[in-house]
């Protein structure tokens, strides 16, 4: 887990007669490492021998240096060597890879479930560069759930300072690497919180660049960095949410887009509760945006009329609920003669949005985040 920066904090301002002690709200430091890249990696790989990942990792927050964090899965890893330089073709480096330390030490071991966090290193970045981020390690390490990083490479041995074309084999997911920080002016920082729909899946292959969080924190030109994990629910979304979104410092805002997976498994009643909690728990770290459900045309588990009818009651509710903004998404995706069909072409399988779904969500981001001014 990163540290958070330290903040500086005004003496209490002392009021008299009737009106009360209010001490001020901190002031934010002028410079700030904040989220550039981030990843839930909710489920776990092992491997028995030293294994080389060069992750292609989009920069969505430029800055001057950069630390990065690496999270363990069920079990301890060690990791030996990483690095971390631009990007080129084919898991070669467009430049030198620069060597990252952990408390200046070139490697560690952590036991499950357990961050490690990088030493700052100086390193440019601008907004959407894409790096390298090569590392040797074994053991258990924590990955995604879906294929969505082109580009990436593993391979058996220790070659995290190779220069050239990487070789071995495609890897798509994210594994190992869970967040990419970034030194700069500190600014508004977002993470959005769902389940595949926000992390990205269309098929078999995704990207993370073309899901809706990355599309809209480019269009803005701020981070909007990606917590959503496929499968999830309230229930495991409450679960994790200390060790995931909460773990992550420099966030300012929280976008959540959530409980498609509960609908006809959880009431009416359970699915407003189960919100209400999670936006209490929010609350206190990030200013708060929520969404509504997107059409749903059918259900893979549970009965498709009790869905139907439980998400316009909590697409109903999320309108009039006063603890977060309001991102309607469902209004921009349905059909205008049907609120349980997409707009053609914006879906592919009737639950998660196409392309040019995730296209139309990220614009409607956009321009409520605009209007609210941002």
């Amino acid at each position: 887990m990163l540290p958070p920066a330290p903040l500086e904090v005004a003496p209490a301002l002392i009021l008299h007669g009737a009106d009360e002690v209010r001490p001020p709200p901190p002031l934010a430091p002028a410079v700030s490492f904040q989220p550039a890249f981030y990843q839930a990696l909710r489920w776990s790989r092992s491997l028995s021998t030293v294994t080389t990942f060069r992750l292609r990792i989009p920069v969505a927050r430029a800055g001057e240096r950069l630390r990065v964090t690496f999270r363990a899965g069920d079990g301890s890893m060690t990791l030996q060597k990483a690095t971390v330089a631009r990007a080129g073709a084919n898991g070669a480096l467009a430049t030198a890879p620069i060597a990252l330390t952990f408390g200046g030490q070139p490697g560690f071991t952590v036991g499950a479930r357990t961050h490690a966090v990088s030493d700052p290193v100086p390193f440019t970045v601008g907004l959407q560069d894409e790096l390298a981020v090569s590392f040797e390690v074994k053991g258990s390490l924590s990955i995604s759930d879906i294929d969505a990083f082109p580009g990436s490479f593993m391979r058996e041995g220790a070659y995290a300072g190779s220069t050239a074309a990487f070789g071995g084999s495609s890897w798509q997911r994210a594994i190992g690497v869970t967040a990419l920080h970034t030194e700069a002016e500190t600014g508004r920082s977002f993470v959005a919180l769902g389940d595949s729909i926000t992390e990205g899946y269309i098929s078999t292959y995704n990207d993370t660049r073309n899901a809706w969080p990355a599309l809209a924190g480019k269009a803005l030109g701020v981070p909007i960095v990606n917590a959503g994990v496929s499968g999830q629910g309230f229930y495991d979304g409450l679960q994790y949410l200390d060790r995931e979104a909460l773990a992550l410092t420099g966030v300012t805002d929280c976008i959540i887009l959530l409980g498609t997976n509960d609908l006809g498994a959880s009431s009416d009643a359970q699915l407003q509760e189960r919100m209400t909690l999670m936006l209490n728990r929010l609350k206190p770290h990030c200013k708060l945006w929520v969404s509504t459900l997107i059409p749903r045309e059918r259900s893979k588990y549970a009965d498709f009329e009790t869905v139907k009818a439980s998400r316009i009651v909590f697409n109903t509710w999320l309108r009039q609920q006063t603890l977060a903004e309001l991102i309607d998404l469902e209004a921009v995706t349905r059909s205008p003669s049907d609120v349980h069909q997409f707009l053609d072409g914006l879906d592919v399988d009737g639950i998660h949005p196409s392309q040019q779904g995730h296209q139309v969500m990220a614009a409607e981001v956009v321009r409520v985040l605009r209007a609210k001014g941002l």
